[in-house]
């Protein structure tokens, strides 16, 4: 997001990202205008486009974020042996590190229809990464005939929505911990792909 100078730059500029993407995924994008974020922030509107210059790069601004971050992370995991032991951190770092960020995932999934195509492109290039990454431990998987599966793409895209749909429906005051949902989400998942010979 553009910045504009000044000491309150690095305050004012996260405030507007943070208030952009709470009401985002409240009310989507398209019901929340950039008065209503100004509002929200407690800025004139003129003065919100001295930090971004639309809604768009707005928009585009949180999913990109979300996304480097994300890959980041996930380069951080240490190296393991074996495609079993890599798909359970896989799923474990997928669920730990999305659930406490519930509106970063809805806007970057549900909000991709109001990207303009360039971004939509952009944006579709950093998830695929992040997708190949487990693609490339299911492929690991059925080479050394740990996992089987029809199509290999389908049931990674099958995985992380699994994954994924958690945030609908976890609740932190619930029975199940998040380590506690993991575990069963790596028990669902090693079952879901492997093989006879396992």
């Amino acid at each position: 997001m553009a910045r504009r100078r000044g000491s309150h730059s690095d305050i004012t500029g996260p405030k507007i990202r943070e208030a952009a993407l709470r009401l985002i995924a409240q009310h989507g994008c398209a019901a929340v205008s950039m008065r209503k974020i100004a509002e929200d922030v407690g800025l004139q509107v003129g003065a919100l486009y001295n930090y971004t210059p639309d809604k768009q790069s707005l928009l585009f601004d949180l999913m990109e974020t979300h996304m480097v971050d994300l890959l980041a992370e996930l380069g951080k995991l240490p190296a393991l042996d074996g495609p079993i032991e890599q798909l359970d951190q896989f799923v474990r770092f997928h669920i730990t590190y999305h659930l406490p960020r519930r509106d970063e995932v809805f806007v970057s999934y549900m909000e991709l229809r109001n990207l303009s195509p360039e971004n939509f492109e952009r944006i579709q290039a950093l998830r695929s990464q992040y997708e190949g990454a487990l693609e490339a431990i299911l492929e690991a998987g059925e080479a050394s005939d740990d996992f089987t599966f029809t199509d290999r793409h389908i049931t990674t895209l099958s995985i992380i929505a699994q994954l994924t749909g958690i945030t609908n429906w976890y609740r932190e005051d619930g029975r199940l911990t998040i380590d506690e949902v993991a575990t069963i989400y790596c028990d669902l998942i090693q079952r879901s792909v492997a093989s006879a010979q396992a």
